[in-house]
C-alpha cells in the first residue's frame, strides 16, 4: 500500500490530542493537485519515528468541514480530547464553530449560546486549564477586528474579553499561554506592516485586564507569521520564523530562532546545532514532550527538508536541530506497597492461628490446669513414693541399727557384772521383746504405706476425672 504524502502546505491547524499531531486545511497554492483545504490527516507521536520516513494517517474521507485556511484551532472539552476549529477563510458558506471527536471520529457542528460572533481569520487560539478557548482580534473582509472572544468548551457558551490596555488590532501574530496557565503573552503580527516584538502584551484571563512589557537583549526583527512555544522549564518563550516584509520574504536562518525570558523579558539567540534548516512562515509549532514539532509552512524546499522540523529544547544552553523523534517516557506508576517480611508473615500467621485456635477453643484455662494439675499430682506422687520407700528402708536399716546397738548392749550387759541384787530372769524378759515389737512396727508401717499410696492413687483418679470433664467441656 502506498504511504499517504499530503500536499505541502501553509495556514492550516495542528492540534495535539491523545499523542496524535492532526492536521485541517490550509492552503497549497495555486499549482497544488488537490485541494489541501479539505486535508485532514494526522501522524502519530507515541512512537518512535525520523522526520525523512514520516507516516501520515488520512482521515480525508471522514472531513466534513469544508475547505478553508487560516482558521484556529484548540483542544477542548471536558475532557480536552476533542479539537475545537473556529473561524477561518473559505470560499463555501461554513460554520462558525466545529468539532472533532478523536474516539468516534466525527465531526459536528455544536450549538452554542451567546451572542454569535463573527467569523475571523489569521488569528490564534489559546485554550487554559479551565477548558476556555481565547480568540483574540484577526481579520474579517480585509478589516482588523480588535475584539476578544472567549468560548467556554465545557459548556458551550460565548464570552467576551476585555480590549481595555490591549494592543492594537492585528493578524497573524504569536501567542502562547505561560506557565502559570492564567497569562497569555501575545507579540508581533501584522495590520498594513510587520509589527515589532519589542513590546509584549500580557492578558490575564482571571482579572480580564491587559498589561505590557518592553522588552531588552537581543530584539528580533519585526514579524508576522511565526509561531511560539513555552519552554519546558516554564521561564522562556521561543519563537521561529515568520517574515519581516509585505512580499514575504523569508528570514535569514540566524535571524529565525530567538527566546524570551519571561521572567526579565530579555531576548537572546540561543546556541544551537545540528543541521539548521531554512526558516518558515505561516507554519505551525506544537510543544511535545522535550520537542519543538513544526509542521509545513512556505519558505523551505521539499526536496531537501522534512515538512516536519524537531528542535530539542530539553537542554536551555544548547537546542539541537534532529530529524529522530523520540516520545516522552509514560508517568512512573505509584510504587506498590512492599510485600509483608518473613517475619511479619511469621507473626501474621501466628497471629491468625491463635485467633483460629481462640475462635475454637473459647477458654483454654481449665484444659491448662487440668493438665498442669496432672502434672503435679503425678510429681507429688512421685515424690511422696519414692520418699516412703527412702523413709521405710532408713526406718529397717535405724531397726537394724538399733537391734544390734541393743545386742551391743544387750552383750556389753552380759560381761558386765551384775548388780548384787539384780535379778538375771527379769532382765532377760526385759530385753528379749524388742524383736516383738519390731515386728509389729514393721507391719504397721507396710499397712500404712500401702494405705497412703491407695489415698495417693484414689486422689489422682479424681484429678484425672476433673481434667477429663474439663476440657470436655
Amino acid at each position: 500500500m502506498t504511504p499517504y504524502v499530503p500536499e505541502k502546505r501553509d495556514a492550516h491547524t495542528a492540534t495535539l490530542i491523545d499523542n496524535k499531531l492532526y492536521i485541517l486545511g490550509g492552503y497549497a497554492g495555486k499549482y497544488a493537485k488537490t485541494d489541501a483545504g479539505k486535508d485532514f490527516f494526522y501522524l502519530d507521536v507515541s512512537v518512535p519515528f525520523n522526520t525523512q520516513h514520516l507516516l501520515w494517517k488520512d482521515l480525508s474521507s471522514i472531513n466534513t468541514v469544508p475547505s478553508h485556511e487560516s482558521a484556529a484551532s484548540v483542544n477542548g472539552g471536558e475532557n480536552n480530547n476533542t479539537l475545537f476549529l473556529y473561524g477561518g477563510t473559505s470560499t463555501t458558506e461554513m460554520d462558525l464553530v466545529y468539532t472533532f471527536n478523536p474516539q468516534s471520529n466525527s465531526w459536528s457542528a455544536p450549538v452554542i449560546t451567546g451572542s454569535t460572533p463573527i467569523k475571523k481569520s489569521g488569528l490564534t487560539g489559546i485554550v487554559d486549564q479551565n477548558g476556555k478557548m481565547y480568540l483574540w482580534s484577526g481579520g474579517y473582509a480585509k478589516v482588523y477586528i480588535n475584539d476578544l472572544l472567549i468560548l467556554d468548551t465545557k459548556t458551550l457558551i460565548w464570552g467576551q474579553g476585555s480590549t481595555i490596555g490591549g494592543p492594537i488590532a492585528r493578524m497573524y501574530y504569536g501567542a502562547t499561554l505561560l506557565s502559570d496557565s492564567s497569562t497569555i503573552i501575545y507579540m508581533g503580527g501584522y495590520n498594513g506592516i510587520e509589527l515589532a516584538v519589542s513590546q509584549v502584551y500580557l492578558y490575564d484571563t482571571i482579572n480580564n485586564n491587559w498589561s505590557v512589557k518592553a522588552t531588552a537583549g537581543t530584539i528580533p526583527s519585526v514579524r508576522d507569521g511565526f509561531s511560539v512555544v513555552l519552554g519546558l522549564d516554564g521561564q522562556r518563550a521561543i519563537i521561529f520564523g515568520g517574515t519581516a516584509t509585505i512580499n514575504d520574504d523569508n528570514l535569514t536562518p540566524e535571524d529565525s530562532l530567538y527566546e524570551l525570558n519571561v521572567i526579565n523579558f530579555e531576548w537572546r539567540i540561543p546556541k544551537i546545532s545540528g543541521n539548521i534548516p531554512k526558516s518558515r512562515m505561516y507554519h505551525k509549532a506544537n510543544l511535545i514532550g522535550k520537542y519543538m514539532v513544526i509542521s509545513f509552512g512556505v519558505g523551505y524546499d521539499r526536496l531537501i527538508e522534512s515538512d516536519i522540523l524537531l528542535l530539542d529544547i530539553s537542554n536551555v544552553d544548547e537546542y539541537i536541530w534532529t530529524n529522530d523523534f523520540y516520545p516522552p517516557s509514560p508517568p512512573t506508576p505509584p510504587t506498590p506497597p512492599l510485600p509483608p517480611t518473613s517475619s511479619s508473615k511469621v507473626s501474621s500467621q501466628s497471629a491468625t492461628s491463635s485467633s483460629d485456635i481462640q475462635s475454637a477453643t473459647p477458654n483454654t484455662t481449665p484444659m491448662v490446669g487440668a493438665v498442669l494439675g496432672s502434672l503435679f499430682s503425678g510429681v507429688v506422687l512421685s515424690s511422696m513414693v519414692f520418699f516412703l520407700y527412702r523413709w521405710n528402708k532408713n526406718r529397717h536399716i535405724g531397726d537394724d541399727n538399733l537391734q544390734a546397738e541393743r545386742n551391743i548392749y544387750n552383750h556389753g550387759q552380759e560381761i558386765v557384772q551384775p548388780l548384787e541384787n539384780e535379778d538375771i530372769t527379769n532382765h532377760v524378759s526385759m530385753s528379749t521383746p524388742a524383736p516383738i515389737v519390731k515386728q509389729n512396727d514393721d507391719r504397721l508401717t507396710l499397712h500404712e504405706l500401702k494405705q497412703e499410696i491407695q489415698d495417693l492413687r484414689q486422689i489422682i483418679v479424681q484429678n484425672n476425672g476433673q481434667s477429663t470433664s474439663s476440657m470436655r467441656n
